[in-house]
């Protein structure tokens, strides 16, 4: 799927869009995975706006957006095991990240027509962090996405700065790092944006008459280990390609209670 000089391309610049990973059977699957877990939750009172909070944009923008957004979605629908671990994806993350690749986790996000939520500039790290930040993001695109249905935008080479202070919830301060300020990620339905989890992005509100659908995935190296206890979950430790080379860490430890 990739070249070397797409591998080098990500390591100095912290982010790759690799066009076609899935073709259109694919995505419609994973479309239709997507609208029968909105469905379900909603069924079973669960349904939410999971906009992020903050002081990034004025309270009454922040009210009109909505976001639909959930956890793990493997163990939702089948379809999305079956893509996270597809002979494109792993070709590619095992360049990126190195022959021992695991999940950390998955989710998925719903940007609806005209008021679908922004997000404020930030990285991933603050979330989960890890000794060797080798953590990825794979971003699944089932849409097209363009800037008016809010795609994403990355600010290349940040994740060189290693670690940044964030406010709030673990964004970053909007005057000083503006989405604006990102390089816009427009891509087609099928492609995957991969990015490290230091790379700053973030996303401007859909205003667009489009939905915007995207399916996320966190990979890592086998050899990379969380430096908290924060955002563990069952799925974390599955090996997508490789092998794992710690026999006494092959899973997080849970208390079952």
């Amino acid at each position: 799927m990739i070249k070397p000089q797409d591998v080098e391309f990500y390591n100095e610049q912290g982010y790759l869009l690799v066009k076609g990973v899935f073709n259109k059977q694919e995505i419609e699957e994973m479309r239709q995975g997507v609208e029968n877990i909105v469905d379900r939750a909603a069924k079973a009172n669960r349904d939410h706006n999971a906009q992020w909070q903050g002081d990034f944009l004025p309270p009454e923008e922040l009210k009109k957006l909505v976001l639909k957004g959930f956890h793990d979605v493997q163990y939702h629908d089948a379809s999305f095991l079956r893509a996270l671990m597809h002979p494109n994806m792993t070709a590619v993350l095992s360049q990126l990240i190195g022959p021992n690749v695991q999940l950390h986790h998955s989710k998925m996000l719903v940007k609806p027509p005209e008021n679908g939520a922004a997000f404020p500039m930030h990285q991933d790290q603050p979330y989960f962090p890890h000794e060797k930040h080798t953590m990825l993001a794979a971003s699944v695109h089932l849409d097209d996405a363009d800037i008016e249905n809010g795609c994403l935008h990355v600010m290349p080479g940040s994740h060189k700065a290693g670690p940044l202070q964030h406010v709030g919830r673990h964004y970053l301060n909007a005057k000083e790092y503006p989405v604006s300020d990102g390089v816009p990620c427009i891509a087609e339905a099928g492609d995957v944006l991969f990015f490290n989890y230091l790379t700053i992005h973030g996303s401007p509100a859909n205003r667009s008459e489009r939905t915007r659908r995207n399916v996320l995935f966190q990979y890592r190296s086998a050899t990379d280990f969380p430096t908290n206890k924060e955002h563990l979950n069952w799925g974390m430790g599955l090996m997508v390609c490789g092998e794992n080379p710690n026999f006494d860490k092959v899973h997080p430890e849970f208390t079952i209670v």
